[in-house]
């Protein structure tokens, strides 16, 4: 006679609303394979309806391209799109874009057992069209209290750039230059041409940021990096 051993029951699917510790979010999101993106957000999982192209998708893209032309250059620098972070107890999120310093460069975060991000990244992204009062208002607060060092929030409606910048326990908005430029304070050399990034006009984007790569400030941060690893 065989005997029937006991299942494990399967955990409940995840619902927009449900209020969890980070380890029942990531139980039940690991049991959906076919979610696409779902976020704990100060203990609510919050779940994200599918994106647009013209919206979100492109910008996204853009963005990915500009960045990733700058860690080319940076060594000790990488980026991802809508990775895993582990803010804190109550907060997991998958910004659209992170650029971090390596760990072993000096950098303020660490990658655990599943290659998820654990702390605050140095930079996040979000592409906002419809949720422009929540990143500028429940997750700018998010991200400022664990820390991020940037915080980028692309207003796609409104054509604009909000650049955050954490100084003294707090989010100071940093304002282009006369030439529509935005400089990051953290990433030396990443210059970013407003305009030219909403014009979609690469040539533009390309030839400031390259100018930021040839300034000195870069230099000396690629330098720091380097000897940071071999400490």
């Amino acid at each position: 006679m065989s005997i029937k051993l006991p299942t494990t029951p399967k955990p409940p699917p995840l619902q927009a609303g449900d209020r969890l510790t980070r380890e029942q979010f990531e139980e039940r999101y690991a049991a959906m394979p076919h979610l696409k993106k779902a976020e704990l957000i100060e203990g609510e999982v919050f779940i994200q309806p599918p994106i647009s192209f013209g919206h979100h998708g492109r910008h996204t893209d853009d963005l990915a391209w500009f960045v990733r032309e700058y860690t080319r250059a940076t060594a000790g620098t990488d980026s991802g799109l809508q990775s895993t972070v582990r803010l804190d107890a109550n907060n997991e999120r998958q910004p659209d874009l992170v650029l971090l310093i390596e760990p072993e460069c000096g950098g303020r975060v660490e990658l655990d057992e599943s290659e998820f991000i654990v702390g605050a990244p140095e930079l996040v992204a979000e592409i906002s069209y419809s949720s422009v009062s929540i990143d500028l208002g429940r997750n700018l607060n998010i991200y400022r209290r664990n820390r991020v060092g940037e915080y980028l929030v692309f207003r796609v409606q409104d054509r604009a750039i909000d650049w955050f910048v954490f100084q003294a326990d707090q989010f100071d908005r940093l304002a282009p230059d006369a030439d529509d430029i935005l400089k990051s304070v953290v990433f030396p050399g990443l210059w970013l041409h407003c305009n030219a990034f909403w014009a979609r006009d690469f040539s533009k984007l390309e030839s400031v940021l390259k100018k930021g790569l040839a300034s000195p400030e870069h230099a000396e941060f690629v330098r720091k990096l380097a000897s940071a690893k071999n400490c």
